[in-house]
């Protein structure tokens, strides 16, 4: 083959790519493809392995995509370590000889990579690294095609950052509507006697029920959003009734009963989620047996995830203090629900309650609304044991105080929650997701660990205070990094989430341990 049969070779190669590559939003794809590729032409002295690079804000690399070799968090090569250049505007593609300790061999593994840049409008983003053999270097023919190779990647890696932010974007309006809902639904608890906390534990009481029915992940989700309007109604009850301390008469409870009327006259609209939101204020006092109110609906004719909120609620009212009853005992509370089945409650939702119990008892204990006492017992049944953790829980990590070790434990499933988001490649919207998911829930278990502190003076108070909103500051750092670059910023926030978690955990929440002593 002559230079100019092969120039037309090398040229149909990067359009093939091009046009194979155009609908993949899958970079680990769009690399197999390139070494199909490049299989066919033999002048290629590659080797088949490969990885693309990507630069977060802060000059540091992560591999985000692989072909013949392992995926990141499994690779011993760090590619952060290898001081890898950021090129110039001017500079093309080149080889590059890299050293790296290899543990599983206990060894230095020398090799060779060409780095072919990446650059999205005119900024340089990264690399896609060939490995190639020892001694390498590029011819000029071979330096031009793989330079048009890179600009061709660049456009095709330019497609999947665009369609992963534009998922992002979809998210957040999403989110911004599910939020202002969340924030009229927790407005009615404030002028109730009941918290915040009530909102939290009776929404994830009902999701957990409604996992061990199996309802599919988009009645789970409008669920969530749409559980903690459940009461609503109440903002249209006068305080005379609604904060009354002590048992309402007959008339008062007959105006308490009108709340369900309200939000249903509130939660006007077509829109699935305040359909699903209005069916649960308007249906949660319906009872199986059709003696409840407000329209004494029976059985099925009861909204499902109406029938779900009101196991969830009763359990958690039961079980809660208020200033009119003392709480029950979880037993209790327990023993009553399962003998409503078929009579308050519908009996397949109380059959998931009642399997469901081992998450909800720990729901109870992570949303709850006094101190923590650092010398309590707990005695929780085990949750079911979770495959393929990325970072495993062990009892090393115990720092004493029961609580504080089940806060622990909860974190470290949102991130493992994450992992699996991220290895399965559901994209990073739901990376978006659970980020804010982690977000929030730190939040909860930071204030509530700065309330115990503050109530027993613990002397670290102020050094953890510092180092809960820098946690903070950083996981909303990733979630804007989300935005500018979604493929590292899941990569990025894994490694980070990891460190800092159980750093803290061993260095400084393990000095919590004085407070049992008080």
């Amino acid at each position: 083959m002559d230079k100019a049969q092969e120039k037309l070779a090398i040229s149909k190669l990067v359009f093939e790519l091009t046009v194979s590559g155009s609908d993949s939003g899958d970079l680990d794809v769009l690399l197999a493809e390139l070494f199909v590729l490049m299989k066919e032409h033999n002048g290629f002295p590659i080797e088949s392995r490969g990885a693309i690079l990507l630069l977060n804000p802060r000059g540091k690399y992560f591999q985000v995509a692989q072909y013949g070799m392992p995926p990141a968090w499994e690779n011993p090569l760090n590619w952060a370590e290898l001081n890898l250049p950021e090129p110039s505007d001017t500079e093309r593609c080149h080889t590059k000889q890299i050293s790296y300790e290899d543990a599983t061999l206990g060894a230095i593994v020398h090799t060779r990579i060409m780095l072919l840049p990446l650059r999205v409008e005119g900024r340089y983003i990264g690399y896609v690294t060939l490995f190639v053999p020892m001694g390498y270097e590029l011819c000029e023919l071979y330096a031009d095609f793989f330079s048009d190779l890179a600009r061709a990647l660049s456009g095709l890696v330019q497609r999947t950052l665009s369609m992963e932010t534009l998922r992002i974007r979809e998210l957040e309006l999403e989110e911004a509507r599910a939020d202002a809902i969340r924030s009229l639904g927790v407005a009615s608890e404030y002028r109730d006697n009941e918290t915040g906390w009530h909102i939290m534990r009776m929404t994830n009481y009902a999701q957990s029920i409604a996992k061990a029915m199996n309802l599919p992940v988009v009645q789970r989700d409008l669920l969530y959003i749409a559980a903690p309007m459940h009461d609503v109604g109440k903002i249209g009850i006068s305080d005379a009734v609604l904060l009354k301390p002590g048992k309402l008469t007959d008339e008062e409870f007959e105006v308490m009963k009108k709340h369900t009327d309200i939000g249903v006259t509130i939660l006007e609209g077509k829109d699935e989620l305040i359909k699903a939101a209005r069916d649960i204020a308007g249906s949660h006092h319906e009872r199986w047996d059709g003696k409840g109110y407000p329209k004494a609906l029976k059985g099925d004719e009861i909204p499902l995830l109406a029938r779900i909120c009101a196991v969830a609620d009763v359990f958690d009212a039961l079980t809660s203090t208020r200033p009119y009853k003392e709480p029950w005992s979880v037993e209790q509370a327990h023993d009553w629900v399962m003998s409503e089945a078929g009579k308050h409650f519908d009996p397949a939702v109380v059959k998931a309650f009642d399997a469901s119990m081992p998450e909800i008892l720990r729901i109870r204990e992570l949303y709850r609304d006094d101190i923590i006492d650092p010398k309590q017992v707990l005695t929780l049944p085990p949750i079911r044991h979770r495959e393929n953790e990325w970072i495993p829980w062990d009892d090393s990590l115990s720092v004493g105080i029961d609580v504080i070790d089940e806060h622990h434990r909860y974190l470290f499933d949102l991130i493992n929650d994450l992992y699996q988001v991220v290895i399965r490649k559901r994209g990073a919207r739901e990376v978006a997701r659970l980020i804010k998911a982690l977000d929030a829930y730190a939040k909860i278990h930071f204030r509530s660990e700065e309330q115990m502190m503050n109530h027993y003076a613990y002397r670290g108070v102020d050094r953890q205070l510092h180092q809960h909103h820098a946690f903070e500051e950083k996981v909303a750092e990733f979630y804007e990094e989300l935005h500018a670059n979604p493929l590292v910023a899941q990569f990025d926030v894994l490694s980070y989430l990891k460190e800092w978690l159980i750093h803290h955990i061993r260095v400084e929440d393990a000095q919590l341990i004085e407070l049992t002593h008080h």
